[in-house]
């Protein structure tokens, strides 16, 4: 363990170019609970970061010692120094940089089972809405995600918060063409369902049972005719009152326990 006092030091310097998603080679954790999550998932950590107050936890000591196992580097700084690094109003006491998951098309395949139930991210902008979406897929009981070209990136530090873990225990396949994860899924029989205010079937008419994969579009401006007319179902989720559209965070949950009732429940 080494301390460091100044702001300036480099490796502070690069978490703040790691945590600003300005590297795509790092991925950026803060937290005890998000800290665990990523030596619990064997990811290749970089460094960790901890500041002096959070040694005065016992939950936290020995998190820190396991990670100085594991970590090519380990640094205390004080709360100050932690904060200038920090993406919170309130510092949690421990950052964590690990080398980004990578996962190629055919480990994603290989992963996947006789049944999957996949979602498909499409053009989604707000890191805490991907995070939650992949926290809510995993719970599901989702096999994978596929987050397409434009798609905020999954390993965000915002993302990863919102998700708590799944992104290293659902595999994500990232970065993908819309339409070769369309033809991905058609190649292998995975029927693609998206959600469309226009559609005649209510979500709940259609079976979710067989390998499936769930299509879900931009908060902003949801799935075009043309990407819509890509996928070979499409449904709606019934509404009453004026309200035009739901989250898409919240209309991916309704949807993924949908496939979830019908599979297990």
């Amino acid at each position: 363990m080494t301390k460091i006092t100044s702001r300036d030091n480099s490796l502070l310097r690069h978490a703040r170019t790691v945590r600003d998603g300005k590297t795509s080679e790092s991925i950026f954790m803060e937290g005890l609970r998000l800290c665990e999550e990523a030596l619990r998932s064997n990811l290749v950590i970089d460094a960790v970061i901890y500041s002096e107050e959070i040694v005065k936890k016992d939950r936290a000591v020995s998190l820190i010692r396991d990670l100085e196992k594991a970590a090519a580097k380990s640094v205390m700084v004080s709360e100050k120094l932690l904060a200038s690094i920090s993406y919170t109003k309130t510092p949690q006491g421990i950052v964590v940089l690990a080398a980004r998951p990578v996962l190629s098309e055919n480990d994603f395949g290989r992963r996947q089972t006789t049944r999957p139930l996949l979602v498909i991210l499409h053009g989604i902008n707000n890191p805490v809405n991907l995070g939650a979406i992949l926290r809510t897929a995993e719970a599901a009981g989702a096999t994978g995600v596929l987050t397409t070209v434009g798609t905020t990136d999954p390993f965000s530090a915002k993302s990863l918060r919102g998700a708590m873990g799944a992104a290293f225990r659902v595999p994500v396949w990232a970065d993908v063409d819309y339409e070769r994860a369309i033809d991905w899924c058609r190649k292998r029989s995975i029927q693609t369902i998206c959600a469309d205010l226009g559609a005649t079937k209510n979500h709940t008419d259609l079976n979710w049972t067989g390998p499936t994969a769930l299509i879900v579009g931009s908060e902003s401006r949801g799935l075009s005719a043309s990407e819509i007319a890509l996928a070979d179902q499409a449904v709606k989720i019934p509404m009453k009152g004026s309200t035009e559209s739901l989250n898409a965070a919240v209309a991916a949950g309704i949807l993924l326990y949908e496939a979830a009732r019908q599979r297990w429940m």
